[in-house]
């Protein structure tokens, strides 16, 4: 099968991790989209995070009846800390009969070349790049620019929701109801997540 992997914490997945998915899906003809639910960033080590299963459990619920979108929760699994180079090396080991490409925002593009192995990566998968807001600078920024490698998927939807806006809303009791599926407000509501 041929996959796309769109990585991240999805805490919470949202309009746009679902958007982004389909679109890549159809553009690209891939059989399917992964959602690979991942532990803490390494960049992130920061970041306050929900419990994996709450995310997991959400990001499954926000996939639930797109066709060919699976939410995966493998990684949270793997020994920390997870790269996304050592992550694509077992799934090769894994699912040797997927071909699979690494879906990115043209902001992580920015700063690919400070992951672990990026050249590793773009020998073994092809980024599918879609754009964030400051795109041109994105591109200017990466020395891996027209690496063949890296296909900028230009005509993918631009959509500037972010869930750390979303968790400040829901913390604040303002409408997230245009940027989460209803199932996924359901399960925030019903489990107090975000500090309700």
């Amino acid at each position: 099968m041929h996959i796309g992997c769109l990585f991240g914490t999805f805490d919470p997945p949202h309009l746009a991790h679902v958007a982004i998915a389909e679109h890549m899906r159809k553009a690209r003809k891939l059989d399917q989209v992964w959602f690979v639910v991942t532990p803490q960033n390494p960049f992130k080590q920061d970041k306050v995070l929900s419990p994996d299963h709450h995310r997991l459990a959400m990001m499954r619920l926000a996939a639930l009846g797109h066709e060919g979108l699976v939410a995966s929760g493998f990684e949270l699994d793997l020994p920390k800390p997870n790269y996304t180079s050592d992550t694509l090396r077992f799934m090769r080991q894994r699912w040797p009969d997927n071909r699979f490409e690494l879906i990115i925002g043209s902001d992580n593009l920015a700063s690919f070349h400070r992951w672990k192995d990026p050249e590793d990566i773009l020998e073994h998968h092809r980024l599918l790049v879609y754009p964030r807001e400051g795109l041109k600078d994105h591109l200017a920024a990466t020395i891996f620019h027209g690496h063949p490698g890296i296909q900028i998927v230009a005509d993918a939807p631009l959509m500037p929701i972010s869930a750390t806006g979303i968790r400040e809303d829901i913390r604040a009791w303002r409408a997230v109801d245009d940027r989460l599926s209803p199932a996924v407000i359901s399960y925030i509501r019903q489990h107090g997540l975000y500090g309700q």
